[in-house]
C-alpha cells in the first residue's frame, strides 16, 4: 500500500498542474446530459446510472471514473481524473470499495463528495457470505448493494438531494426524476419478488459472491466460490465443500460473471456435469454484458436465476 501512495501522491501533484487546463478546456466526460448545468462525477457504472436518472433531461454532465470494461475494485486514477474531483460540483462515491477514489476524495477536499455508504446499510462480508473474509481486501463490508433495488432506490434519492444542493434552481426537476426512477426501480422489486417467488431451490453458485444483497432480499442463498474478491483463488477443501453443497440442493447451474475469466465455473461445471451461465454483478457495462444497462441486466439476471432454480 505505500508504493500506491507515493503513485497517489505524485499523481495529486500532476493533478494540481493539470486542473488549470481542465478549466479553461473542460473534462472528458462519459455519459454527458449537455449543457451548462452541474458536473457530477460517478466513482462506478451504478452511481453512474443512478446520477443519470436524476439529471434526466436537464443541463448538466456526468462522468464516470470506471471505463467499460474496467475493472472497479482495482480502479487506478490519472492525474486528469484526480484533477476533474477538484473541479466537479459533487462527487458520488463508495468509501472503501475503490482506495484510490478514498484517498484523492480525503486529500483533494470532501466538501462536494456524497458518500453512499452514509445512506444505506451495508452488511459485513463474514454475515453475508458465511465465512472467512479477514484475508480479503474489502474485509469489512460487502459493497454490492446496488443489487438489491430498494437500496438502489434511497441512493437515487440521496443524489438528487445532494446535486439539488449544488444547484437549487433546478431542485425540483430533480427530485422528480428521482421519484421516477424510484417507481421504475419498485416494478423491477415486484418482478423479483414475483418471478422468485415459486422456485424449486433457493441456492445458486457464483465464482464471484457478488450477490448477497440480492439473496438476502429475495430470500435466495448464495453460494459463492472465490469470495467477495472477482479475483480470488478458491483452496481445495473450498472447491470441495461447493461440489457437495451442489449435490446437496440439486443445484442446476454455476454463474460466472462477464468481466472476470469464466475457466473456474467451467471447471467445475465440468466436475459435476453441470450448467454454466452468466449473473452480472454489474460493475460496469461492455459488449459482453446481457443489457445495455441497469434495469435490462438486472432483469436479464432475474431470468438466470429463474431458469436456474427453475421457477414458475
Amino acid at each position: 500500500m505505500v508504493l500506491m501512495n507515493v503513485k497517489l501522491r505524485a499523481s495529486l501533484a500532476v493533478a494540481a498542474a493539470t486542473t488549470l487546463v481542465l478549466t479553461a478546456c473542460g473534462s472528458p466526460s462519459s455519459g454527458s446530459t449537455g449543457g451548462e448545468g452541474p458536473t457530477v462525477i460517478a466513482a462506478f457504472y451504478p452511481l453512474q446510472w443512478a446520477t443519470e436518472q436524476v439529471l434526466g433531461e436537464a443541463e448538466g454532465t456526468v462522468e464516470v471514473l470506471t471505463r467499460p470494461g474496467g475493472e472497479a475494485h482495482g480502479l487506478e486514477l490519472t492525474p486528469r481524473q484526480i484533477a476533474s474531483l477538484t473541479e466537479s460540483d459533487v462527487v458520488v462515491y463508495l468509501d472503501g470499495f475503490q482506495p484510490e477514489v478514498d484517498t484523492a476524495i480525503a486529500q483533494t477536499g470532501s466538501e462536494r463528495a456524497l458518500n453512499v455508504a452514509d445512506v444505506i446499510e451495508l452488511a459485513p462480508i463474514a454475515e453475508a457470505h458465511g465465512h472467512d473474509e479477514a484475508e480479503d481486501e474489502h474485509a469489512d463490508l460487502d459493497p454490492h448493494f446496488w443489487l438489491d433495488p430498494e437500496r438502489m432506490g434511497t441512493v437515487v434519492e440521496a443524489i438528487a438531494d445532494r446535486i439539488a444542493e449544488a444547484s437549487p434552481e433546478q431542485a425540483d426537476t430533480y427530485r422528480a426524476n428521482a421519484a421516477s426512477a424510484v417507481e421504475e426501480l419498485n416494478a423491477l422489486d415486484e418482478e423479483y419478488s414475483t418471478g422468485l417467488s415459486e422456485c424449486v431451490r433457493q441456492e445458486f453458485i457464483t465464482t464471484h459472491a457478488a450477490f448477497n444483497y440480492l439473496a438476502e432480499r429475495y430470500d435466495l442463498e448464495e453460494i459463492g466460490i472465490s469470495g467477495i474478491n472477482p479475483d480470488g483463488e478458491p483452496s481445495p477443501a473450498r472447491i470441495a465443500e461447493v461440489h457437495e453443497e451442489a449435490k446437496r440442493h440439486g443445484v442446476t447451474t454455476i454463474f460466472f460473471e462477464t468481466l472476470t475469466s469464466d475457466a473456474m465455473a467451467r471447471s467445475i461445471s465440468g466436475d459435476l456435469g453441470l450448467k454454466t451461465a452468466v449473473l452480472d454483478p454489474l460493475e460496469g457495462v461492455t459488449e459482453e454484458s446481457p443489457g445495455d444497462d441497469y434495469p435490462s441486466i438486472m432483469r436479464a439476471n432475474l431470468e438466470a436465476l429463474r431458469s436456474a432454480n427453475e421457477c414458475n
